[in-house]
């Protein structure tokens, strides 16, 4: 037959009296405990209650916070003296007892007990004949404080030491709810922060906050390039605007943006219709000229010769000017290169006026690049730093580029102000075209990619501050 279904013998009399005199005990404890809503007068009614049923002479109760102890209640009404030598000489045997993990009692009340060290609490003892008891609270595994009792007149007996002992594990708890309760807003703020610090200490969750420590020790500390920049487009390094070289008509055109030209090309033609009429009347009267010249001449009429002489000058001199005239009619490009600006095609026979533009000419292989610089990112932009540019039509082919003049005058371009940054491409630029658009950016030093994501909302918050209170 099993052991646990053997008959067991039932409780004596006395048992029985004294089971229901601890339960007792324990409860008017507990409703002194539950009495109060305020720690120090709970913990004050519950030692009270616990020196009249036990018939102790001292008690008193601490308890134990980040490694501080505060005496919460003594007995027969004493005052919570917090640097007095008796409070000193109370604390150490707190720590004594909360240091051994165990109930220490001085002199030695089981017979057969581990050794513990009793100095502190032989100190505690009044006289040879009396007997001091510490006794652990403990709340959810942790030791929260410690109750330490005296008895002067008779010992205290082991099965006291386990009514004390219930009694402590009863009472842990309550207590320790109170105390929390009873926290200030910046110390319940501490103590969530601790809570969840070792949380996080512990488990999968360490790992993970490593992990978080070293990426953001890498974007506070790492030092990366900093850049800025802004819209960018290519232009040739050197455009030459072609205008009209006087009051004439369109007549025809060789060339449309985008097409490349060679030197002395024929771009555009104006009519010179006019222009060989006039050519033809002073070649004429330039004729007539010269042969009322000859026949003075050989009259010997020396007058005749120097009038038909200067106007025959006249003549010349006319006719080399529209000589001149049509010869700038027909208007060639100056070097090779490709149009980027000035389509006519679709202005044939329009009327143009002397100084017209007609076409801009740029030519291939030279190029500078214009970037838009916002005012809040130009301060750190100086002549000789370099960048890159990532263009809308080759975003996978970026080209270096390098400062060589930044414009000194801002503009407004869509309601911002913008710096307009000069820079030449270092690559060969091969299949670039001007017109091209795209982003570039600058390197202007070194900064952590959390210090250069920050700057703006920096800036903008100093600046707002400095506005309001100068």
């Amino acid at each position: 037959m099993s052991a646990h279904l053997l008959p067991q013998p039932a409780p004596t009399e006395p048992t029985r009296h004294a089971d229901a005199s601890a339960a007792a005990t324990a409860m008017d404890l507990q409703a002194a405990l539950l009495s109060q809503l305020r720690l120090h007068d709970a913990a004050a009614a519950w030692v009270r209650e616990l020196a009249t049923r036990l018939h102790f002479e001292r008690v008193s109760l601490g308890l134990v916070a980040r490694g501080e102890w505060q005496v919460v209640a003594l007995s027969g009404g004493l005052p919570l003296a917090q640097a007095t030598p008796a409070s000193d000489m109370l604390r150490r045997a707190w720590a004594e007892a909360l240091d051994q993990g165990a109930t220490i009692t001085f002199p030695e009340a089981r017979p057969g007990a581990h050794p513990r060290i009793t100095l502190a609490h032989s100190r505690l003892r009044d006289g040879p004949g009396g007997m001091v008891a510490s006794v652990l609270l403990v709340a959810g595994g942790t030791p929260v404080g410690t109750l330490t009792v005296a008895r002067q007149a008779q010992p205290i007996a082991p099965q006291e030491l386990d009514t004390l002992e219930h009694l402590a594990c009863l009472a842990a708890p309550v207590l320790t709810l109170m105390r929390l309760n009873q926290r200030r807003g910046g110390e319940r703020l501490r103590d969530a922060l601790q809570a969840a610090w070792a949380r996080q200490r512990q488990g999968p969750a360490r790992w993970a906050l490593a992990f978080g420590a070293v990426a953001l020790a890498v974007l506070v500390l790492w030092p990366l390039d900093w850049q800025v920049g802004g819209h960018a487009r290519l232009e040739g390094a050197v455009q030459r605007v072609l205008v009209a070289p006087a009051d004439g008509f369109l007549s025809h055109v060789h060339a449309r943006p985008g097409d490349a030209v060679k030197a002395g090309q024929v771009l555009v033609e104006l009519a010179d219709q006019d222009l060989q009429l006039e050519q033809q009347r002073w070649q004429s009267a330039l004729a007539q000229h010269e042969n009322a010249y000859a026949a003075a001449n050989a009259h010997a009429d020396r007058a005749q010769q120097v009038i038909h002489q200067s106007r025959a000058a006249e003549a010349e001199a006319q006719l080399a000017l529209v000589q001149m005239k049509l010869e700038r009619g027909r208007i060639e490009a100056p070097f090779d290169g490709v149009v980027v600006q000035g389509d006519l095609s679709q202005q044939l026979g329009a009327p143009l006026t002397q100084g017209a533009e007609l076409m801009t000419v740029a030519p291939l292989g030279r190029f500078r690049v214009m970037v838009e610089v916002d005012e809040r990112d130009i301060a750190p932009v100086a002549v000789g730093q370099s960048g890159s540019l990532a263009l809308s039509a080759l975003p996978w082919d970026t080209q270096p580029i390098r400062i060589t003049r930044i414009t000194p005058m801002a503009s407004v371009l869509d309601g911002r102000n913008v710096f307009e940054v000069e820079a030449a491409l270092q690559g060969p630029g091969a299949g670039l075209r001007p017109g091209l658009q795209g982003t570039a950016h600058i390197v202007v030093g070194e900064r952590s990619w959390l210090a250069a994501a920050s700057r703006r909302v920096i800036d903008a918050t100093r600046l707002a501050l400095w506005s309001w209170w100068g």
